[in-house]
């Protein structure tokens, strides 16, 4: 018989963009709209339009309507029509980005419940906090001003190492200190956060001890302590130090509680490292191995700057900017959801870059991202399936 197979797959986009509700996306459409109703373009079809550039990698309004414009005939699959540049200009400078921010807490949450868990044996919840600056043109965009010269933007990253997923994310200006962030995050009692020093703050420390949340951190270079005890250590695992300090000098009152202080020399680069944490319960080795696990949110950051399309926006006002950060953001998370549910063994790098080349062909998507091979036709293909 004759084979037809292209006839029974929708593109590879629209695949994709099946996994977001359109029920749950319209209802956050509605309770985050502001003036008159869209009569041009509708929020799904800036979302579509939006995250074609995000997974495509186009860099302008002209880029992304030209790309839309040429799959014409595959628009009434994404559930979109036509999109003109001043509509969706329009759109990303008036629009809420509050709806994105929305829909990605949505997608987070079913992640969640998927996602594998973190590599220690113990059973607390980890996290890695810190942020990446944005490079912004100040004449550009003059509302975020960090600088003299300089405008910039802060993403500001809680990751949950269950899944490596960015669970606690906060978009602020430039001049925004870190531990100002990190003092207004949540996290659950029993949980432990790993921050480098740039996140020192002996009140929040204390506060967190006092929520029942661990931490570990860096110790500064000019921290005053006093030894209270010490504890013997096992020197083959690189470890020097294992002690009970209290802080002295003009922080004592800020942090009265005893901290423990853990020494560790890396045997592969001969550095020295000194920990600070609240928590007596695990082992000095395991204690500087969470901190070397910190390492996953700059890993975080590189993969999404170099495959998502935050560090070159197509809008100026500050509502674009945000709007196309929190959409990247949902595309990260829509990968992440693909690759824990249906155990995929490639990094979201690879599934980013694959998806960049098959957007619009006519292929399983799931298929695609495990590294099938295309289906293979019969030697008998109707004519019209002939490139002639």
């Amino acid at each position: 018989r004759e084979i037809q197979a292209l006839a029974h797959h929708n593109t590879v986009f629209s695949q994709l963009l099946k996994l977001v509700s359109r029920h749950e996306f319209e209802t956050l459409a509605k309770q985050h709209h502001e003036g008159q109703n869209l009569r041009r373009m509708s929020r799904w079809s800036q979302f579509v339009a939006l995250s074609l550039a995000q997974l495509s990698g186009r860099s302008s309004l002209r880029d992304i309507v030209s790309n839309l414009s040429a799959q014409a005939a595959r628009l009434y699959h994404l559930g979109t029509g036509n999109v003109t540049r001043s509509s969706l200009s329009r759109v990303n400078e008036s629009q809420p980005y509050t709806l994105y921010e929305a829909l990605f807490h949505k997608l987070l949450s079913r992640c969640h419940g998927v996602a594998p868990k973190h590599g220690f044996r113990f059973g607390n919840k980890l996290y890695s906090l810190d942020s990446t600056t944005i490079d912004l043109c100040l004449s550009v965009f003059p509302w975020a001003k960090f600088r003299r010269t300089k405008g910039a933007v802060k993403v500001h990253i809680g990751l949950d190492h269950d899944g490596l997923l960015p669970s606690f994310v906060s978009i602020t200006d430039g001049k925004k200190h870190d531990v100002t962030i990190g003092r207004v995050l949540e996290f659950p009692a029993d949980s432990i956060v790993v921050m480098d020093r740039a996140y020192t703050d002996y009140s929040w420390f204390n506060a967190l001890n006092d929520k029942g949340i661990f931490f570990v951190t860096r110790q500064k270079r000019n921290a005053t302590y006093r030894i209270i005890e010490r504890r013997e250590i096992i020197k083959s695992k690189g470890l020097t130090c294992d002690q009970t300090i209290l802080i002295t000098g003009t922080k004592a009152k800020s942090c009265p509680v005893p901290l423990r202080r853990i020494g560790f020399r890396d045997p592969d680069t001969g550095k020295h490292y000194a920990f600070l944490t609240n928590n007596f319960h695990l082992a000095a080795k395991t204690i500087a191995d969470i901190y070397k696990s910190r390492w996953q949110i700059e890993l975080f950051f590189k993969c999404i700057k170099q495959n998502l399309k935050i560090k070159s926006f197509v809008g100026t006002s500050k509502n674009a900017v945000m709007t196309q950060i929190w959409i990247a953001m949902c595309a990260y998370l829509l990968l992440a959801w693909i690759k824990f549910s249906c155990q995929i063994d490639r990094s979201l790098q690879q599934m980013i870059r694959l998806l960049q080349l098959n957007l619009f062909e006519r292929r399983e998507l799931l298929p695609l991202l495990r590294g099938d091979p295309p289906e293979q036709l019969n030697n008998t293909i109707h004519p019209q399936l002939c490139l002639l």
